[in-house]
């Protein structure tokens, strides 16, 4: 949402909204939606909110760089911390009788790439 950094940039209200939220997960149940259109702003929002998981959309159509949003959001916890959400790209690998086939075939795409990140970065 590019009207949103009149609001949120200059003063890091994302920063301040990621430390409480960290704050008030006393109870394991907060998570936080992290754009990926911006991967510097994923990795800002990690060093504010280290164990809370990300959901993470806007890989694909929406331009976010798959690599830069794994590498600025993976933590030290077992599953990472993190989730991408990816829909259009699966959801529109093919328009013909082979959809089933192809949006599973885009879903592991993505899915290798993501494990082929995690294992660069150890």
């Amino acid at each position: 949402n590019p009207g949103a950094a009149d609001f949120q940039v200059p003063n890091d209200l994302y920063l301040e909204v990621a430390r409480r939220a960290s704050e008030w997960n006393k109870n394991g149940n907060i998570g936080l939606v992290v754009g990926a259109t911006q991967s510097e702003r994923i990795a800002d929002v990690r060093r504010a909110a280290p164990d809370l998981p990300f959901l993470i959309p806007g890989v694909g159509a929406q331009g976010g760089d798959l690599e830069a949003s794994v590498r600025a959001a993976a933590n030290d916890r077992p599953d990472r911390g993190f989730i991408i959400n990816v829909s259009r790209s699966v959801l529109y690998a093919s328009s013909g009788n082979d959809y089933a086939a192809a949006a599973r075939r885009e879903a592991e795409r993505l899915r290798a790439e993501i494990e082929d990140v995690l294992i660069s970065i150890g």
